[in-house]
């Protein structure tokens, strides 16, 4: 069975959101969250999903959804915000489904005082429910871990009734992700902060369980925003599994792992924490600075090879007269950084296990661990061991070879 065996592409929701998760969880993989601040950046991170055949999540942050509707607007009520990242949700339904993968479109952090940006999504998913049948929204994030945990708790649920209504996930965070991310400094907090506690993890279940299964918790495991130093980042992903054998026997199932956890701060982790993570219950993971960089990189190698065909707009090394247009032209250079984002974007789907696999390989735990032992690498051709088949994620299971 693949994954579109049990949802559609293009963006999903409500119920079709849960089951991609739990199909994530029960096969030992995660899917990674991709932050975009265009159009460019977010049909790159379609194709490297459509040429790995794997569902992606796209997210959308307060800052970047107020690049998408243009730096020139003002946003002193969230509203560029607001209409950036209603205009980031269209133009992904409008796509998705011609690159024939399963989308997440989800909003990234949203502290307190951007609970504004938070309503104005939600009435916009109101909105589209009210006239197509589902949210614009797959999901979105409240971040109020900075806030009192019970009032954090309450916060989350109130909007939870709201959410559930129209079929949207929720991704909460509870314990400090370290580091700074859109105007959120969390970089001198005490290192205990960095790590959540069994019971506040169990709280937090308790609390929303009961209002429906469609919700995400970002415990912090050492997490912090952004690339640092190996050695100055001390991860502690084992932790998770201990949250889930925590909850697992509060409500009485201890073969269980109940929670759906998300992974923050996954830039320039090993891949031996990304691993451990997964195992845990981990279904997401957050991939930012990484491919921010990557998105550089193309453009960089270009203007730096091509920079005496940049000086002008006629006159290069062959001639005078010889024009630059096709150098110059945004849509050469900007797909430059599209390409580097896409392959950096696989790169994370890999590290993942999140890759076009039908079944479990008999002698792996893990679609991560498969991945690992090149128990086929996902974009070879040809045959495949008899053990494993490699199907089409957009075809049934008889188009397998």
């Amino acid at each position: 069975m693949g994954v579109l065996d049990i949802v559609s592409p293009g963006v999903l929701t409500g119920p079709q959101v849960v089951k991609l998760f739990e199909y994530a969880r029960e096969h030992q993989f995660a899917i990674p969250a991709i932050n975009v601040t265009s159009s460019s950046t977010a049909n790159a991170v379609l194709e490297a999903a459509r040429d790995i055949k794997a569902p992606i999540i796209i997210q959308v942050s307060q800052g970047g959804s107020a690049y998408f509707a243009g730096k020139g607007l003002a946003n002193d009520k969230q509203q560029a915000s607001i209409l950036g990242a209603i205009a980031a949700a269209h133009h992904v339904r409008t796509v998705a489904k011609a690159y024939g993968v399963p989308v997440v479109m989800h909003s990234d952090h949203c502290a307190e005082k951007l609970l504004p940006w938070f309503d104005g999504m939600l009435d916009a998913d109101e909105a589209y429910h009210k006239e197509h049948g589902e949210a614009l929204f797959s999901s979105h994030m409240l971040d109020l871990s900075e806030e009192p945990k019970e009032k954090n708790i309450a916060t989350c649920a109130k909007y939870f009734e709201r959410m559930t209504k129209i079929g949207v996930w929720l991704e909460m965070e509870i314990g400090i992700t370290g580091g700074e991310e859109d105007g959120v400094d969390n970089s001198e907090v005490d290192n205990a902060s960095l790590y959540t506690q069994p019971e506040d993890i169990f709280e937090v279940y308790d609390a929303l369980s009961k209002i429906g299964p469609g919700f995400s918790i970002a415990a912090a495991f050492g997490n912090v925003h952004g690339v640092y130093k190996p050695g100055n980042v001390k991860l502690r992903p084992e932790i998770l599994a201990k949250h889930q054998e925590h909850v697992a026997q509060k409500i009485g199932k201890p073969n269980d792992k109940p929670l759906f956890l998300v992974f923050h701060g996954g830039s320039g982790s090993t891949k031996d924490e990304i691993k451990t993570a997964v195992h845990s219950g981990v279904v997401k993971m957050n991939v930012d600075t990484d491919t921010q960089f990557a998105y550089l990189v193309g453009i960089r190698d270009f203007v730096t090879k091509k920079k005496d065909y940049l000086q002008t707009q006629v006159g290069n090394p062959e001639g005078e007269d010889k024009p630059n247009k096709k150098f110059y032209d945004p849509r050469v250079w900007v797909r430059e950084g599209e390409k580097t984002l896409t392959e950096r974007v696989k790169e994370a789907c890999k590290d993942l296990g999140n890759v076009a696999y039908t079944v479990v390989p008999p002698d792996s735990g893990s679609f991560i661990e498969a991945v690992e032992a090149g128990q086929p690498k996902p974009h070879r051709r040809g045959p495949m061991p008899s053990r494993i088949k490699r199907c089409s994620i957009s075809g049934p299971s008889a188009d397998c070879e």
